[in-house]
């Protein structure tokens, strides 16, 4: 179901940039996801959503960052995609990430926006106008299987169009590279796996993967991910609860070795493992750490 709602604010602030993504600011136009990731951590308790199926569309969003930007004092990065994809299947009729970058791009904010689809190619422009201060594309991609992702990761497109958006926006001069993570546990965590992300993302001009080895296990989203593991992978379930109970994250298997196979394969390709971010008091130097 999708439903229009009306939001009061749409711009949450933090402290200080976080040090994974540089952003200072961050901005959800959507709540609920249709892409329907069967480990997506939105549907934890916590952040209070109580159908992920419904995607609630924020209505008034482009008013308010309108009032909203021109009031921030410390020129941030603004992030979105944390909470929902910023490019759902509506995105190509409602236009609100489009129209959003292009406030972003009269303010002369930077931006980091993170997806798992190619529509983000349409707003290219848009990002190269950004790009004059900071933008960064970040993809997340957990397996460099078509097929297996199809299963994972059911309504967001597949993986090699991600792959194929990566390499325009590359070519385009937008940094962009790749978010590996989750790496699931018993299903991704593999070398074959990580290393054919890699050796993928290198073909594509990514500049940069930040990766993670591992899933958190939160209430209602390990719940259903327990029913799609049932569904999908029959057996598997049991080996989750007898290895992580009820924690809260669950490591990937040989969390260290794949974390030295993947930096080995990173320093082969050159390609960072951390992302250089956007400081106000600093021209933005695309170099990375």
């Amino acid at each position: 179901m999708i439903k229009d709602i009306t939001a009061k604010t749409l711009l949450s602030s933090a402290k200080r940039p976080d040090p994974w993504f540089g952003i200072k600011y961050t901005m959800n136009l959507y709540r609920g996801c249709s892409h329907q990731c069967i480990y997506c951590d939105s549907r934890s308790e916590c952040y209070q959503i109580e159908n992920f199926t419904d995607v609630l569309v924020k209505v008034n969003a482009i008013d308010l960052l309108r009032k909203e930007l021109p009031r921030k004092r410390v020129k941030g990065t603004i992030g979105t995609g944390s909470m929902s994809d910023p490019y759902l299947p509506l995105e190509a009729t409602r236009n609100l990430t489009g129209q959003a970058l292009e406030v972003i791009a009269q303010q002369k904010f930077p931006v980091h926006a993170l997806t798992k689809s190619d529509l983000i190619l349409r707003d290219l422009d848009t990002l190269r106008e950004i790009n004059r201060v900071y933008a960064a594309v970040s993809f997340t991609i957990t397996t460099a299987d078509d097929d297996l992702g199809k299963q994972l990761e059911p309504g967001a497109p597949i993986v090699s169009r991600r792959f194929t958006a990566m390499a325009q926006l590359a070519a385009a001069g937008i940094l962009t590279g790749v978010l590996l993570m989750p790496v699931l546990p018993f299903i991704e965590d593999n070398a074959e796996n990580i290393t054919a992300i890699v050796a993928r993302a290198h073909e594509c001009g990514a500049s940069y993967i930040l990766a993670s080895f591992g899933m958190t296990l939160r209430d209602r989203q390990r719940a259903y991910y327990y029913t799609q593991l049932d569904r999908l992978f029959p057996g598997l379930r049991k080996q989750y609860e007898q290895r992580f109970g009820a924690r809260y994250s669950a490591a990937a298997n040989n969390a260290q070795r794949l974390e030295q196979i993947f930096h080995e394969q990173c320093a082969r390709y050159e390609i960072a493992t951390r992302l250089r971010v956007y400081e106000a008091d600093a021209p933005f130097q695309p170099a990375l750490l």
